[in-house]
């Protein structure tokens, strides 16, 4: 009886004085196996078990411990500091160190001091501080990237001089590129809200051995939030709301998330109201008129005006208000051990969204459009992900994504002096599976490798409606009339298939090989029915392609301050159902389909030089490559004397008024980014970055020689940034150079020179009559203040001398002086 009182005894007073804490996953929650805590001599060390469970009761209450682990970021806290967190630690993967790891390159976690590509992160609290409007604009402030608009309601990123079907949008690992994503310029980008990021990652350069056709430019990966496992359970929720008074925006988003230590969840609604936004006043650039808006048209909100109405204020652009609402739903479940159950759940719609570039278009000197809008833009994702930790020889760890996306959109026009509205609404269904798998194969040897899955089912529906109006109000339809559809109305189809396998080595401690291989098979199947306008040579559209793409980079780096890296890829991207079989009418040009278009290849030679300084705090660096495209598909007109009725207007290809996507030689994108980015003094940030692009084609007797569409000028951004306790504040400038009428695409047209201001109104061609884009340069400030932990208010103001400026390509004026506020709340 007395040994039992004795050991009963020692349990308690164990329990007593034994000190246990737990080692946390930051991003997931989860507790972390194998952190070894040790103190600065190295004297005394510790273990965390497989619950993240470490005891240091063997540690002095006044020593300073180190927490580390090999996939996370060393953390350091004095002994005492720790019963603050219920001695809970928190361990995270991203470096204060510029050394951030990444996961887009490789779908599989890296630190950037293993990667050859060029890349940018921005976190959530980067995205916070931006505070964009729309995801578009959180683009335009990633340093290389610039973006075009048609209107407010939409955003085309252009990556290396390349931008829509030719760069890869991704979201949470799933693709967003569908069959019908065009050539020209996309409004898809802003489909997911920057108030729903944790991140946004971009690969710049080809990327298809990883992610398959279409990343030519690059890859652009959305990162939601996920919501954290607890051992105790937690409720928490934000709200965000921000006022801007350029277009009197007005955005709430409410978020709320439930932790428990078996499941968690994490549910966001965010609901933005924009006005129609105001440009600069400034014209610095020498052009009084160009960009004013003079007259519109007041015929949207089932008003019905026969003439254009006069605008009050030129500088205000009418019909570029809309809203937009999205809704992010994840859940969290453990399975077991190694294994992880991830649903997400989004949707994002809007309201409608006029085209401003097309309700502004001319013809004879009037408007040529009384309605042109996009209808809600819709798009609706569920995918269930396993994330799975078997820890065997052919798989250490892997993820299997499914994905169902339904994207509904629509475009409705209607010409002044006419009662006649046409519909074109399209709808998508996307269900794709993905395998993502490692394997390390020994130390420092990582394999890679996974499948992907891909099926679009697209529905193309055209219809005309004659408006019936009375006292100036559309109240229904007095009949119906035949209208070409966009796509082929009989259906299409595109299926993706592929494999790929990528390896990395860490050759020795100063250099790194990545390598990697991917094999893709496509097959396009469509089908016209109706006839009445355009004639096919086969109603039947079948078309299979196969390609095999490689990669392989190299990093070495001498020691911890210079790193050096190579690449050489290649890429490709199979015609699309929109290459294949879209027809479409703008700015007087006709464009049809052609079933005998084929893939193009890229193949991209690019070198990097980075250089740390302040112990990795700070960072100066260069990336320049050179892009060769093959069998390059540019829309050129067609030879022959056809004459096509479209819309109640006849086209001629004598007079070069009918083209098509076509395969033409060889062309080539060269260009560079120099950077600098990091932490100046301990409370001192700063970032610069110039990016410069170059595209020519190489045969000068091809027809459509010249320079390639999408080369964005000289551009650039350069920020100061200041943090001392509860306050940060920042100033920047934003500069873009001039771009000239000579080394602009004249002949598709995505290049919009008819945006450009007028230099002679009686010029018989584009060259003599457009300046091309006027250089410009914008200046804004940035602050913020912690009121406490649970309230934050910050402001911007950005475009600060309200200067007039239109990005490139562009069919709609930048932001004038523009002063936005927000408060963060936490409950």
């Amino acid at each position: 009886m007395k040994q039992v009182v004795t050991v009963f005894f020692l349990l308690i007073i164990t329990s007593i004085f034994s000190q246990n804490l737990t080692v946390i996953d930051a991003e997931t929650g989860k507790p972390i196996e194998g952190v070894a805590v040790f103190n600065k001599t190295k004297t005394t060390s510790a273990i965390s078990n497989g619950s993240g469970v470490v005891n240091i009761s063997a540690f002095k209450k006044d020593e300073l411990l180190v927490f580390s682990h090999v996939t996370y970021a060393e953390f350091q806290e004095k002994k005492s500091a720790l019963k603050k967190n219920d001695y809970q630690v928190y361990l995270s993967k991203h470096s204060e160190q510029l050394d951030e790891v990444v996961v887009s390159v490789f779908k599989n976690k890296a630190k950037t001091n293993r990667i050859a590509e060029q890349i940018a992160v921005v976190s959530a609290k980067e995205i916070q501080k931006l505070s964009p409007q729309t995801s578009a604009d959180l683009l335009a402030n990633i340093p290389g990237v610039k973006v075009q608009k048609s209107q407010f309601g939409g955003g085309s990123p252009v990556l290396r001089g390349m931008e829509s079907n030719r760069v890869l949008l991704v979201v949470d690992g799933v693709r967003l590129n569908n069959a019908i994503y065009r050539k020209g310029h996309l409004q898809n980008s802003i489909t997911v809200s920057p108030n729903l990021l944790d991140r946004t990652e971009i690969v710049f350069g080809p990327s298809s051995v990883i992610y398959g056709s279409d990343a030519l430019g690059g890859v652009i990966h959305y990162y939601t939030k996920t919501p954290k496992l607890s051992e105790k359970n937690n409720i928490k929720g934000s709200h965000f709301l921000r006022y801007s008074s350029v277009n009197n925006e007005v955005t709430n988003t409410v978020s709320t998330e439930l932790q428990f230590k078996k499941w968690a969840s994490f549910t966001s609604i965010s609901h933005s109201n924009f006005g129609d936004l105001k440009m600069g006043k400034n014209r610095s650039h020498g052009f009084d008129d160009w960009g004013k808006v003079y007259f519109y048209s007041d015929n949207l909100n089932g008003n019905y005006n026969e003439n254009p109405t006069l605008n009050k204020d030129v500088n205000l652009q009418r019909n570029t208000g809309f809203s937009q609402t999205d809704v992010l739903q994840k859940f969290y479940v453990p399975l077991s051990k190694s294994t992880d159950l991830k649903v997400n759940i989004q949707y994002s719609t809007s309201s409608n969204v006029p085209r401003f570039d097309r309700l502004t278009e001319l013809k004879n000197g009037n408007l040529k459009f009384a309605e042109w809008y996009y209808g809600p833009q819709k798009r609706l994702l569920i995918s269930p992900q396993l994330e799975i930790n078997p820890k065997k020889k052919w798989l250490d760890k892997g993820t299997i994504t499914f994905a169902y996306q339904n994207v509904k959109e629509s475009r409705i026009q209607r010409k002044f002096g006419s009662l006649e509205r046409t519909y074109r609404e399209e709808e998508v269904d996307v269900f794709s599976l993905n395998g993502d798998f490692t394997v390390p194969l020994a130390k420092k040897r990582n394999l890679g490798y996974g499948f992907e899955v891909a099926y679009n089912d697209v529905a193309s529906m055209p219809s005309g409606k004659i408006l019936n109006v009375e006292n100036g109000k559309i109240i229904g339809f007095n009949g119906s009339f035949p209208v070409q559809s966009r796509y082929p109305d009989g259906g299409s189809s595109y299926l993706s298939s592929a494999i790929y396998a990528d390896y990395r080595q860490d050759i020795n401690d100063k250099s790194t090989l990545n390598t990697g291989v991917r094999a893709t098979h496509t097959v396009l199947k469509a089908k016209w029915i109706d006839n009445t306008f355009i004639s096919l040579d086969e109603d039947d559209i079948h078309v299979d392609n196969q390609s095999l793409t490689a990669t392989i980079g190299y990093v070495y780096k001498p020691n911890r301050t210079w790193q050096f890296n190579s690449v050489i890829s290649s890429g490709f991207r199979s015609p699309n159902i929109d290459d294949v079989g879209k027809v479409r009418e703008k700015n007087g040009e006709l464009t049809i389909p052609n079933t005998d278009l084929g893939p193009e290849f890229a193949y991209n030679f690019e070198v990097g030089l980075q250089k740390y300084f302040n112990n990795r705090k700070f960072r100066v660096g260069v990336n320049a490559y050179y892009t060769i495209i093959d069998q390059i598909i540019v829309k050129t007109p067609i030879l022959g004397t056809n004459i096509i009725a479209y819309d109640g207007e006849n086209y001629s290809a004598a007079n070069n008024e009918i083209l098509a996507n076509q395969n033409l030689g060889r062309a080539y994108i060269t260009g560079f980014t120099a950077s600098f980015q990091g932490r100046l003094h301990k409370n001192w940030k700063a970032l610069g970055t110039v990016t410069y692009t170059k595209g020519h084609t190489f045969d000068k007797d091809e027809i459509s020689s010249g320079p390639l569409s999408s080369i964005p000028p000289l551009f650039g951004r350069f920020d100061l940034n200041y943090s001392k306790g509860k306050f940060e504040a920042g100033a920047n400038m934003v500069f873009n150079a001039k771009k000239d009428i000579k080394d602009y695409n004249l002949i598709e047209g995505i290049d919009n020179q008819q945006q450009t201001p007028i230099v002679d109104e009686n010029a018989t061609n584009d060259v003599d009559k457009y300046y091309g884009t006027p250089s410009w340069m914008t200046f804004g400030l940035y602050g913020k203040y912690e009121v406490n932990s649970n309230i934050t208010v910050q402001t911007q103001l950005t475009n600060l001398f309200d200067q007039h400026y239109r990005e490139f390509a562009s069919g709609v004026s930048a932001p004038g002086r523009n002063v936005s506020v927000s408060l963060i709340t936490k409950f």
